[in-house]
Formats: structure tokens, C-alpha cells, sequence
């Protein structure tokens, strides 16, 4: 099995959106290049971060997230962002009415289902578990391997925290990585166990 990485964008503050579930500058990163991080022509980053981002993203063979963002996003249309092949929602509600069920996307009610699903259904490769509360809950379950953080220039003073409603402490390691990118500083720590 691939390992299972949490990962997200972040203000300095430790936030990955305000009250208002806005991201504000979070993202500038992705638009502050020249590089095309996608076919999408949207996302354009510096070199340094597409050679952290591409690789990472092509590992990438399911994402959890939880109902709040799958409702933010409405769904992605049916179509998981980014190229990844399934996307993983925890939710204690059904499916959304209408919802096409060739979709890419799974529908679990707890974080151990949902780690279990994206395990089986990406193989050896990565289980990228979004940042916040689902997040918080698969660290505080002793299931993430790695954390990555994109930490944007920015200070938000409050919002949606990185890592959710975590109350006890997680030792990580290193980091292991550090990139400085354009408008972004690229962060890699592995969980002690």
C-alpha cells in the first residue's frame, strides 16, 4: 500500500481558510508562475514548485475529503481536480441527489473506511487526505504517514484550522523537506510514530 499524505495550503497562522471558508490569498502560489502546473492553462507556478508539485500530484491515486468541501466544490462536477483518479468522501449523508454514479467518487461515513477505500483503490500509490477537520481526525487516528504543507505568505488570524479539531500533540519529523518557491515555502515532515 502507498503511503497516506495530509496535505493543503496554509497561512503562517496555520489556517487553510477564513470564517468564511474563503482561502483568500492561500492559492496565489498557484497562479504566480510561469510553469503550467496542469493542461488546464489556470494553474501556472514557479519552476521550484512545479518540480515539488508535478511529481507529488502524479503519485497521487485517491484524495479524501470531507462532505463540507465536496459541497464547496460542488462535487467538481464529477471530475476530481487535479488528474487524480478517485476521489473518497466522508460523509454521514447520501450521495447528493442526481449524483452520476460512474463518478469517480466514493461515499464512506467514518475516516477508517475512508483510508480503507482509497487504500484499495490506489494501489501502491499515494492516499492524500485533505487538510482540516477529515484531516485532523485521520492524524489523530495514527493513519497519516507524512504531512505536506504549502505555506503561503500570509497571516489570516483565524478560520478553518490545518489540522481540524486535533487537541493532543503528534510529533513529526524533520522536515524533511524545504523549498522556498514563489509566493510559497514547500513543506515535507514525516509522523513519529
Amino acid at each position: 500500500m502507498g503511503k497516506v499524505v495530509m496535505n493543503g495550503s496554509v497561512s503562517v497562522d496555520g489556517f487553510i481558510a477564513d470564517e468564511k471558508d474563503q482561502p483568500g490569498p492561500l492559492f496565489d502560489w498557484l497562479t504566480s508562475g510561469d510553469v503550467p502546473l496542469d493542461e488546464s492553462g489556470v494553474l501556472k507556478v514557479s519552476q521550484t514548485s512545479y518540480d515539488h508539485t508535478r511529481p507529488y500530484w502524479d503519485q497521487i491515486g485517491a484524495t479524501i475529503v470531507g462532505r463540507h468541501v465536496f459541497d464547496l466544490t460542488d462535487g467538481w462536477d464529477g471530475q476530481p481536480p487535479g488528474g487524480i483518479d478517485h476521489m473518497v468522501v466522508v460523509t454521514h449523508r447520501p450521495q447528493p441527489e442526481g449524483w452520476d454514479p460512474k463518478a469517480p467518487f466514493h461515499f464512506v461515513a467514518d475516516i477508517e473506511a475512508a483510508v480503507a477505500k482509497a487504500q484499495e483503490l490506489a494501489g501502491d500509490r499515494i492516499v492524500e487526505v485533505s487538510a482540516g477537520n477529515v484531516g485532523g481526525q485521520v492524524l489523530a487516528a495514527g493513519l497519516v504517514d507524512e504531512v505536506r504543507m504549502d505555506v503561503a505568505p500570509v497571516v489570516l488570524g483565524s478560520g478553518k484550522r490545518y489540522f481540524g479539531q486535533v487537541h493532543t500533540q503528534h510529533l513529526l519529523a524533520g522536515p524533511d523537506v524545504v523549498i522556498q518557491g514563489d509566493r510559497v515555502l514547500h513543506l515535507c515532515y514525516q509522523v513519529r510514530g
